[in-house]
Protein backbone atom coordinates (compact mmCIF):
# COMPACT_ATOMS: atom_id res chain seq x y z
CA UNK A 1 0.00 0.00 0.00
CA UNK A 2 1.40 3.28 -1.00
CA UNK A 3 -0.10 6.00 1.73
CA UNK A 4 1.26 9.90 1.15
CA UNK A 5 2.88 11.32 4.83
CA UNK A 6 4.14 14.97 5.46
CA UNK A 7 7.94 15.14 6.86
CA UNK A 8 8.74 17.88 9.43
CA UNK A 9 12.57 18.17 7.90
CA UNK A 10 14.63 16.34 5.10
CA UNK A 11 17.72 16.59 5.12
CA UNK A 12 20.41 15.43 7.84
CA UNK A 13 23.27 15.92 8.68
CA UNK A 14 26.07 13.54 9.03
CA UNK A 15 28.35 14.20 12.17
CA UNK A 16 31.07 12.17 12.03
CA UNK A 17 33.41 11.18 8.69
CA UNK A 18 31.88 8.89 6.47
CA UNK A 19 34.66 6.39 5.13
CA UNK A 20 32.47 4.50 2.95
CA UNK A 21 30.71 7.34 0.90
CA UNK A 22 32.16 10.59 1.78
CA UNK A 23 28.96 11.80 2.62
CA UNK A 24 28.22 15.26 4.88
CA UNK A 25 24.58 15.16 4.46
CA UNK A 26 21.30 11.93 3.80
CA UNK A 27 17.69 12.33 2.53
CA UNK A 28 15.46 10.06 2.23
CA UNK A 29 12.11 10.76 0.36
CA UNK A 30 10.44 7.53 0.97
CA UNK A 31 10.03 5.15 3.53
CA UNK A 32 9.64 1.47 2.91
CA UNK A 33 10.80 -0.22 0.09
CA UNK A 34 9.80 -2.11 -3.39
CA UNK A 35 12.56 -4.20 -3.47
CA UNK A 36 11.84 -6.50 -0.70
CA UNK A 37 15.38 -7.73 -0.74
CA UNK A 38 14.96 -10.58 2.18
CA UNK A 39 17.98 -9.44 3.73
CA UNK A 40 17.08 -5.59 4.60
CA UNK A 41 18.11 -3.83 7.38
CA UNK A 42 15.60 -1.27 7.49
CA UNK A 43 13.05 -3.70 8.99
CA UNK A 44 14.99 -3.60 12.17
CA UNK A 45 12.42 -2.42 14.95
CA UNK A 46 14.82 0.58 15.68
CA UNK A 47 13.69 2.30 12.15
CA UNK A 48 10.59 2.77 13.25
CA UNK A 49 9.14 1.33 9.94
CA UNK A 50 5.82 -0.70 10.58
CA UNK A 51 4.67 -2.96 8.16
CA UNK A 52 8.06 -2.66 6.23
CA UNK A 53 7.08 -5.56 3.61
CA UNK A 54 3.78 -3.87 2.73
CA UNK A 55 3.61 -0.03 3.14
CA UNK A 56 5.56 2.67 1.42
CA UNK A 57 5.44 6.25 3.13
CA UNK A 58 5.76 9.06 0.53
CA UNK A 59 7.29 12.46 1.67
CA UNK A 60 4.62 14.40 -0.30
CA UNK A 61 6.24 17.67 1.02
CA UNK A 62 9.82 16.97 0.79
CA UNK A 63 10.40 19.00 -2.52
CA UNK A 64 8.60 21.95 -0.60
CA UNK A 65 11.55 21.09 2.07
CA UNK A 66 13.91 20.80 -0.29
CA UNK A 67 14.15 23.77 -1.51
CA UNK A 68 13.94 26.03 1.57
CA UNK A 69 16.72 23.72 3.64
CA UNK A 70 19.32 23.50 0.91
CA UNK A 71 20.16 26.56 0.75
CA UNK A 72 20.68 27.20 3.52
CA UNK A 73 23.71 24.85 4.49
CA UNK A 74 26.48 26.83 4.54
CA UNK A 75 28.68 23.53 4.02
CA UNK A 76 28.77 22.22 0.28
CA UNK A 77 29.35 18.60 1.40
CA UNK A 78 27.70 15.49 -0.85
CA UNK A 79 23.88 14.41 -0.10
CA UNK A 80 23.48 11.08 0.16
CA UNK A 81 20.42 9.43 -1.64
CA UNK A 82 19.31 5.87 -0.47
CA UNK A 83 20.17 5.03 3.22
CA UNK A 84 16.87 3.98 4.30
CA UNK A 85 15.28 3.11 0.92
CA UNK A 86 16.18 2.83 -2.60
CA UNK A 87 15.71 6.40 -4.15
CA UNK A 88 14.93 4.18 -7.84
CA UNK A 89 12.44 1.84 -6.45
CA UNK A 90 9.49 1.66 -8.97
CA UNK A 91 6.98 4.38 -7.41
CA UNK A 92 9.54 6.46 -8.16
CA UNK A 93 8.76 5.90 -12.04
CA UNK A 94 5.70 7.92 -10.81
CA UNK A 95 6.56 9.79 -8.59
CA UNK A 96 9.43 11.52 -9.45
CA UNK A 97 10.49 12.61 -6.06
CA UNK A 98 14.34 11.70 -7.00
CA UNK A 99 14.25 13.88 -9.77
CA UNK A 100 12.77 16.78 -8.75
CA UNK A 101 15.49 16.61 -5.93
CA UNK A 102 18.01 16.19 -8.33
CA UNK A 103 16.71 19.08 -9.92
CA UNK A 104 17.42 21.40 -6.67
CA UNK A 105 20.64 19.80 -5.93
CA UNK A 106 21.87 21.01 -9.01
CA UNK A 107 20.65 24.49 -9.47
CA UNK A 108 22.43 24.73 -6.01
CA UNK A 109 25.58 23.01 -6.86
CA UNK A 110 26.09 21.18 -4.60
CA UNK A 111 27.54 17.25 -4.86
CA UNK A 112 25.68 13.96 -4.93
CA UNK A 113 25.69 10.43 -3.95
CA UNK A 114 23.10 8.04 -5.01
CA UNK A 115 23.09 4.00 -4.09
CA UNK A 116 20.61 2.02 -6.25
CA UNK A 117 19.92 -1.46 -7.33
CA UNK A 118 17.64 0.17 -10.11
CA UNK A 119 18.72 0.88 -13.77
CA UNK A 120 15.97 4.01 -13.03
CA UNK A 121 18.54 5.70 -12.09
CA UNK A 122 19.68 6.24 -15.83
CA UNK A 123 16.47 8.56 -16.60
CA UNK A 124 18.52 10.94 -14.94
CA UNK A 125 21.63 11.37 -16.39
CA UNK A 126 20.77 14.94 -17.70
CA UNK A 127 20.69 15.67 -14.14
CA UNK A 128 23.50 14.07 -13.00
CA UNK A 129 26.31 15.29 -15.77
CA UNK A 130 25.01 18.45 -14.53
CA UNK A 131 25.65 18.02 -11.11
CA UNK A 132 28.97 16.31 -12.01
CA UNK A 133 30.35 19.79 -12.65
CA UNK A 134 30.88 19.62 -9.09
CA UNK A 135 30.21 15.80 -8.40
CA UNK A 136 28.15 13.13 -8.97
CA UNK A 137 28.55 9.46 -8.02
CA UNK A 138 26.33 6.46 -8.56
CA UNK A 139 27.20 3.24 -6.66
CA UNK A 140 24.93 0.63 -7.77
CA UNK A 141 24.39 -2.47 -5.55
CA UNK A 142 24.82 -5.80 -6.57
CA UNK A 143 25.15 -8.91 -4.13
CA UNK A 144 25.27 -11.46 -6.99
CA UNK A 145 25.99 -11.64 -10.67
CA UNK A 146 23.79 -14.64 -10.88
CA UNK A 147 20.12 -13.23 -12.26
CA UNK A 148 18.27 -16.48 -11.06
CA UNK A 149 19.84 -16.06 -7.33
CA UNK A 150 18.82 -12.30 -7.38
CA UNK A 151 15.30 -13.30 -8.27
CA UNK A 152 14.77 -15.18 -4.94
CA UNK A 153 16.87 -12.43 -3.08
CA UNK A 154 15.83 -8.99 -3.94
CA UNK A 155 12.26 -9.88 -5.70
CA UNK A 156 11.46 -6.70 -6.23
CA UNK A 157 14.93 -5.18 -8.18
CA UNK A 158 15.94 -5.38 -11.56
CA UNK A 159 18.02 -8.10 -12.50
CA UNK A 160 21.82 -7.78 -11.96
CA UNK A 161 22.06 -7.69 -15.64
CA UNK A 162 20.11 -4.60 -15.42
CA UNK A 163 22.09 -2.82 -13.12
CA UNK A 164 25.45 -3.74 -14.96
CA UNK A 165 24.13 -2.06 -17.85
CA UNK A 166 23.05 0.72 -15.87
CA UNK A 167 26.51 1.09 -14.94
CA UNK A 168 28.12 1.53 -18.16
CA UNK A 169 25.83 4.33 -19.48
CA UNK A 170 26.60 6.08 -16.49
CA UNK A 171 30.17 5.37 -16.71
CA UNK A 172 29.79 6.16 -20.08
CA UNK A 173 28.32 9.51 -19.75
CA UNK A 174 31.71 10.52 -17.22
CA UNK A 175 29.76 9.72 -14.11
CA UNK A 176 31.84 8.45 -11.31
CA UNK A 177 30.03 4.63 -10.58
CA UNK A 178 31.00 1.93 -9.10
CA UNK A 179 29.60 -1.46 -7.20
CA UNK A 180 28.71 -1.53 -3.27
CA UNK A 181 28.75 -5.75 -2.86
CA UNK A 182 26.75 -5.70 0.88
CA UNK A 183 25.64 -7.79 2.03
CA UNK A 184 27.19 -10.82 1.00
CA UNK A 185 25.19 -13.63 2.46
CA UNK A 186 27.26 -16.32 4.47
CA UNK A 187 26.53 -19.99 2.47
CA UNK A 188 24.67 -18.64 -0.73
CA UNK A 189 26.75 -15.81 -1.91
CA UNK A 190 30.52 -16.26 -0.36
CA UNK A 191 31.85 -18.70 -2.75
CA UNK A 192 35.21 -17.70 -4.86
CA UNK A 193 33.26 -18.48 -8.04
CA UNK A 194 30.73 -16.10 -7.65
CA UNK A 195 33.27 -13.07 -6.32
CA UNK A 196 35.13 -13.43 -9.59
CA UNK A 197 32.01 -13.55 -11.58
CA UNK A 198 30.98 -10.66 -10.07
CA UNK A 199 33.95 -8.87 -10.89
CA UNK A 200 34.65 -9.67 -13.89
CA UNK A 201 30.71 -8.32 -14.76
CA UNK A 202 31.41 -5.13 -13.07
CA UNK A 203 34.95 -4.46 -14.53
CA UNK A 204 32.85 -5.09 -18.27
CA UNK A 205 30.78 -2.17 -17.37
CA UNK A 206 33.38 0.26 -16.20
CA UNK A 207 33.16 -0.19 -12.11
CA UNK A 208 35.54 2.73 -10.90
CA UNK A 209 35.57 0.95 -7.49
CA UNK A 210 34.10 -2.36 -5.64
CA UNK A 211 33.16 -2.04 -1.73
CA UNK A 212 32.45 -4.77 -0.20
CA UNK A 213 31.42 -6.63 3.26
CA UNK A 214 31.56 -10.02 3.39
CA UNK A 215 28.53 -10.87 5.68
CA UNK A 216 24.91 -9.34 6.66
CA UNK A 217 23.57 -7.77 9.66
CA UNK A 218 20.77 -9.54 11.51
CA UNK A 219 18.32 -8.23 14.96
CA UNK A 220 15.07 -8.17 15.72
CA UNK A 221 12.11 -8.15 12.63
CA UNK A 222 14.84 -8.38 10.38
CA UNK A 223 16.56 -11.61 11.46
CA UNK A 224 12.85 -13.47 12.19
CA UNK A 225 12.04 -11.94 8.64
CA UNK A 226 15.18 -13.27 7.21
CA UNK A 227 15.01 -16.75 8.62
CA UNK A 228 11.26 -17.03 7.51
CA UNK A 229 12.57 -16.63 3.80
CA UNK A 230 15.98 -19.08 4.26
CA UNK A 231 13.14 -21.42 5.43
CA UNK A 232 11.08 -21.27 1.86
CA UNK A 233 14.05 -20.76 0.00
CA UNK A 234 16.76 -22.88 1.07
CA UNK A 235 15.83 -25.25 3.13
CA UNK A 236 18.05 -26.32 6.34
CA UNK A 237 19.91 -23.52 6.17
CA UNK A 238 18.68 -21.03 8.91
CA UNK A 239 20.17 -23.76 11.08
CA UNK A 240 23.45 -23.56 9.87
CA UNK A 241 22.87 -20.12 10.52
CA UNK A 242 21.61 -20.30 14.00
CA UNK A 243 24.44 -22.57 14.85
CA UNK A 244 27.06 -20.32 13.20
CA UNK A 245 26.10 -16.75 14.64
CA UNK A 246 23.59 -17.38 17.65
CA UNK A 247 21.99 -14.12 17.97
CA UNK A 248 25.09 -11.36 17.01
CA UNK A 249 24.04 -8.75 14.91
CA UNK A 250 27.58 -9.15 12.88
CA UNK A 251 27.40 -12.44 10.94
CA UNK A 252 30.39 -12.00 9.16
CA UNK A 253 31.06 -15.00 6.77
CA UNK A 254 33.48 -17.39 8.09
CA UNK A 255 35.20 -17.10 4.32
CA UNK A 256 35.49 -13.29 4.99
CA UNK A 257 39.66 -12.58 5.26
CA UNK A 258 39.89 -14.89 2.17
CA UNK A 259 36.98 -13.11 0.37
CA UNK A 260 38.77 -9.87 0.90
CA UNK A 261 42.31 -11.30 -0.53
CA UNK A 262 41.15 -12.59 -3.17
CA UNK A 263 38.63 -9.64 -4.56
CA UNK A 264 42.38 -7.46 -3.81
CA UNK A 265 43.98 -9.27 -6.11
CA UNK A 266 41.17 -8.95 -8.76
CA UNK A 267 40.79 -5.72 -8.37
CA UNK A 268 44.42 -5.09 -8.72
CA UNK A 269 44.28 -7.52 -11.83
CA UNK A 270 41.36 -5.59 -13.16
CA UNK A 271 41.96 -1.61 -12.13
CA UNK A 272 39.25 -1.32 -9.65
CA UNK A 273 39.41 0.47 -6.43
CA UNK A 274 38.97 -0.91 -3.41
CA UNK A 275 37.97 2.68 -2.39
CA UNK A 276 35.29 5.23 -3.78
CA UNK A 277 36.88 8.96 -5.08
CA UNK A 278 35.54 11.67 -2.74
CA UNK A 279 34.08 14.62 -3.12
CA UNK A 280 36.78 17.10 -2.48
CA UNK A 281 35.75 20.97 -1.62
CA UNK A 282 37.50 23.97 -2.32
CA UNK A 283 40.14 25.41 0.23
CA UNK A 284 36.68 27.67 1.00
CA UNK A 285 34.64 25.51 2.54
CA UNK A 286 31.57 27.91 2.89
CA UNK A 287 28.90 29.07 0.81
CA UNK A 288 29.56 32.44 0.59
CA UNK A 289 25.70 34.33 0.51
CA UNK A 290 25.13 35.96 -2.43
CA UNK A 291 24.69 40.03 -2.54
CA UNK A 292 21.84 41.88 -4.34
Amino acid sequence: MINDIQARTLLTTIKEPDSWFGLKYNLNLYRGCQHQCIYCDSRSECYRIENFNEDVLVKTNAIDLLRVELPRKRVKGTIGFGAMNDPYMPLEAERCLTRQALEIVADCQFPVHIITKSDLVVRDLDLLSRINRVYAAVSITVTTANDELAKKLEPGAPSPSRRFAAMRRLRDAGIVSGVTLMPVLPFIEDDDAALEALVAHAAASGALYILAAFGVTLRDRQRTWFYRQLDRLFPDLRRRYEETFGERYSCQSPRSRHLDDLLSRLCVHYGIQRRMPFYTPPAETLIQPRLF
